[in-house]
């Protein structure tokens, strides 16, 4: 559907007539034909550096959460209760998930001519959400190393090790 409006006849400052139409808005809607390739070039350009631009700002969206998520990770405490449990199961499993649907979240964003499900298309953006995943499953791995859930230290192995019989015992 596109709407047919008459620039002429608006009462619109000279400075602004020469905007591209706003997307939704048929190019033949600005009163005039020619300069209209150049105007739907600008346009796809345009949307093209604002898709872009979007696909940043997913991209970095797990690291702008890592500051709330350090905070409630703090104000859990550092004991094993089921509140604390439960975000450091939700800082474990959100990167996995996040990182199953990497394709999809970046769907939206990509060019028109490519496929949105390559992993050629947008490898900056995919590559710094992958990172940033990573730092998400690194603060939820500190944090389990912190409540002490993760092997870390000798004693942990113990059931593990195995034993050298003594020098004092002579087998005969």
């Amino acid at each position: 559907m596109s709407v047919k409006l008459d620039y002429a006849n608006l009462n619109v400052p000279s400075k602004w007539r020469n905007l591209p139409p706003p997307p939704g808005f048929s190019s033949s809607s600005t009163g005039s034909s020619k300069g209209t390739s150049k105007s739907s070039t600008a346009v796809t350009a345009s949307q093209e550096a604002l898709k872009e631009k979007r696909a940043w700002d997913v991209a970095i969206a797990p690291a702008k959460s890592l500051p709330m998520q350090a905070f409630m990770l703090y104000m859990s405490g550092g004991g094993v209760q089921i509140f604390s449990m439960g975000i450091v199961f939700m800082l474990l499993f959100s990167p996995f998930k996040n990182l199953a649907s990497t394709n999809a979240a970046f769907a939206s964003f990509a060019p028109a001519k490519s496929d949105a499900n390559s992993l050629s298309t947008l490898p900056l953006q995919k590559i710094v959400y992958f990172l940033c995943n990573m730092l998400t499953l690194a603060l939820g791995l500190w944090k389990c190393r912190q409540m002490g859930l993760l092997p870390t230290g000798t004693g942990d192995w113990l059931a593990f090790e195995t034993r050298a019989s003594p020098p004092e015992i002579f087998l005969h």
